[in-house]
């Protein structure tokens, strides 16, 4: 019997969670706590990189663990916990941090898309740049196989090999070289009203459908979604970006091949296929909006992440002496 391989995975309580959030990393979660042990955490260090204001922050939290139950994140498989519960995570990026080089986080794609955001006049947070070697910690503590990622993310996790490689170099064999695990379908869903940038949770625009908004105007959002020349339903990222797309949301939400959903589809016009890819992810959202305001109403929150703390705390404080002795510290 081949043994059971680790996945560890985090999100940003920043900003409101994404119909993007959900399928390319959520709903996965789903179907992988069956086939691995999992760790997964409420990145809430890594949202203190920009500021946040502390409520804003501690009601992400919440609706994000919400989120994770409804789902059907079961906690007796998984372990779930919030980042800052275990200062394991915090003590290691330093360390990782020293490990690193300016070279290779300068290089890191979505630094300099942030640092490309910020006006001139305007201080650059150091956090910017060192929250990689941070991400790589909350990785390496817990000996991950793998790392499910979209793939804007992929580039984090060839860094973390090459610190634990480097690590493992000087001071004998520490840390497992984790694996990128990126979903076939679903892995990036784009903006509604620019097909050809990723849905991001910071916009706030017509192009992002967030999980927990009114359905009504999910609805108007996707009927108002920007298409392509012509009215057929093909699937081309390249010239089609736009109803590609939504191809792309009607095939991760139905469990249905990209061919089968273009064969099905292939002689609607645009506003036939747009009221039917509305129809499912309305659906879809309204019965997940229903569970979150019950695990909400419950009060399991704090002691399932107190449960998942737990463990967490078990295993990385073991990786973490390790670590210390290695490096001198013990």
């Amino acid at each position: 019997m081949s043994e059971i391989k680790r996945l560890v995975s985090g999100i940003k309580p920043t900003g409101q969670l994404t119909l993007g959030n959900y399928i390319g990393a959520i709903k996965q979660f789903i179907k992988y706590q069956d086939e691995y042990e999992m760790y997964v955490f409420i990145a809430d260090l890594h949202a203190l990189t920009l500021p946040i204001e502390a409520k804003e922050l501690r009601n992400n939290v919440k609706n994000l663990i919400a989120v994770y139950l409804a789902c059907g994140l079961d906690p007796k498989k998984v372990t779930l916990f919030r980042q800052s519960d275990v200062p394991m995570h915090a003590e290691l990026g330093f360390i990782m941090t020293f490990n690193s080089y300016i070279g290779e986080l300068s290089r890191m794609t979505q630094y300099k898309d942030k640092v490309s955001k910020i006006a001139s006049n305007e201080a650059i947070p150091t956090g910017i740049f060192i929250y990689p070697t941070l991400m790589a910690a909350d990785i390496l503590l817990y000996d991950a196989d793998y790392v499910p990622v979209g793939i804007d993310q992929k580039q984090h996790v060839e860094l973390t090999r090459d610190l634990a490689i480097r690590f493992n170099s000087r001071y004998s064999d520490t840390f497992k070289i984790p694996e990128p695990l990126t979903p076939k379908i679903g892995s990036k869903i784009n903006s509604l009203s620019n097909p050809l940038k990723k849905m991001s949770k910071s916009e706030s625009d017509k192009g992002t459908i967030y999980l927990l908004e009114d359905l009504a105007i999910i609805r108007k959002k996707i009927m108002s979604a920007v298409t392509d020349s012509g009215n057929e339903i093909i699937y081309d990222p390249v010239n089609k970006p736009g109803i590609s797309n939504l191809i792309t949301i009607m095939s991760a939400l139905t469990n249905k091949s990209i061919e089968n959903v273009v064969n099905e589809c292939q002689n609607d016009n645009y506003g036939v296929f747009k009221k039917k890819v509305a129809d499912v992810v309305v659906n879809e959202l309204s019965l997940l909006q229903s569970k979150v305001n019950d695990i909400q109403k419950s009060g399991i929150i704090e002691n399932i992440l107190q449960e998942g703390s737990y463990k967490a705390i078990y295993e990385a404080r073991k990786k973490l002496n390790k670590v210390y002795r290695k490096v001198g510290l013990r």
